[in-house]
């Protein structure tokens, strides 16, 4: 795939810290476009997996509209990937794997922070999270309820490359008839 050898020639030139960090665009609950950073979990099955708060903003506007976008910018290699799909959530025993696999501090933030919710204690929240921190002791921590992921199935894959000419390359797939088929677009 394509996308996952561009993905580690970047990985293995960038020094960024969060080389898979990408742009997720919902659908606003106001019928307004909204995009936030995401990190990328893993590719499988030709799905994007991305995980975060159901109860998030983003979690809100994916289960009322699961048409998303995710839009990647490398900037060692100078490219960008713009994927259209549609965004299913990914099941329990998943969302307990890719919770599992976080380090301890963000998982007492995902159990303690309503993210995006309006907060009026900050103290309280800071808090609940020292309480958490020094009661669970090296215990693994369970994953909440309203904590998950989605799995984004692409309808359409544009990769770009950026040239210094200006004609830049321009390579976009759409699936038709369950078959991708590839376009090459003017710069």
């Amino acid at each position: 795939m394509i996308f996952q050898r561009w993905l580690q020639e970047e990985l293995n030139l960038t020094q960024v810290r969060i080389p898979t960090a990408c742009c997720l665009s919902t659908i606003g609950l106001d019928n307004y476009p909204n995009a936030r950073f995401v990190s990328l979990k893993e590719v499988s099955d030709d799905s994007f997996v991305i995980t975060g708060p159901l109860n998030s903003r983003k979690g809100l506007e994916i289960n009322l509209c699961n048409k998303v976008a995710l839009t990647f910018w490398w900037v060692e290699t100078e490219r960008q990937v713009r994927i259209q799909g549609e965004a299913t959530q990914i099941s329990k025993t998943l969302a307990d794997k890719y919770f599992s696999e976080r380090n301890k501090d963000s998982q007492i933030i995902s159990i303690v922070s309503k993210q995006g919710h309006v907060i009026t204690d900050v103290d309280g929240l800071i808090e609940e999270y020292n309480r958490i921190e020094q009661s669970s002791g090296n215990n693994k921590l369970r994953r909440p309820e309203y904590w998950g992921g989605y799995t984004i199935k692409p309808a359409r894959i544009e990769f770009l490359e950026f040239k210094t000419t200006r004609f830049h390359n321009r390579d976009l797939y759409t699936i038709e008839n369950q078959k991708w088929v590839l376009q090459t677009l003017q710069p």
